[in-house]
């Protein structure tokens, strides 16, 4: 039995594949994982998905498991070794948005939010679930992505363009723009 999936899921890569089938478009709450793919998504920026999926790892790694006040206290050494690192993308710019993100992030919780109750609070608590055929593509951007952006670089968070906020909304599982052929649309746990 063939396992339909949405057309950009490149069926020579499980990695991708396992992304795709468990973690795209399925509603995340963890806070860390959220952290982590705003994170990611920005550091994809002019680069392909699959790129920074392959790069998870070493990401992970290099950015202390995503823990936001280890990364917020990040130094000038600690910058210069994450440039070297061939593991991720060693872009001056994305590294230091890591590092703002993290501040901003920790700002957000001060405040007495969190990721998972300030995002999620713009869709209600539930994930839109769009209708595309295998053939249409889902918008770049949308109204909401517009006013999440903006939100986010008021709060100070870096690499979170209208763009890319959409492509977070989908990995995070705000939206479910799943194919309306493939096996995962309108499935909300993997």
């Amino acid at each position: 039995m063939t396992i339909e999936r949405c057309s950009w899921a490149n069926p020579a890569n499980q990695r991708y594949l396992d992304y795709h089938d468990h973690e795209w478009g399925v509603p995340c709450h963890d806070e860390n994982t959220l952290f982590e793919m705003l994170n990611l998504e920005g550091a994809q920026a002019g680069l392909s998905w699959e790129t920074i999926l392959n790069k998870r790892a070493s990401y992970r790694l290099a950015f202390d498991h995503w823990d936001a006040e280890k990364i917020a206290r990040y130094d000038a050494a600690k910058v210069a070794e994450l440039l070297a690192n061939p593991g991720i993308v060693r872009n001056k710019l994305k590294v230091a948005a890591a590092i703002t993100n993290a501040q901003a992030y920790l700002r957000l919780r001060a405040e007495g939010s969190s990721l998972d109750d300030y995002l999620w609070g713009f869709v209600d608590g539930q994930p839109i679930v769009n209708h595309y055929s295998g053939d249409e593509r889902s918008p770049a951007k949308t109204e909401l992505s517009d006013r999440l952006s903006k939100d986010l670089l008021q709060r100070g968070f870096k690499f979170v363009g209208s763009t890319i906020v959409y492509a977070y909304m989908q990995g995070i599982g705000m939206i479910d723009d799943h194919a309306a052929n493939c096996f995962r649309h309108g499935k909300r746990r993997a």
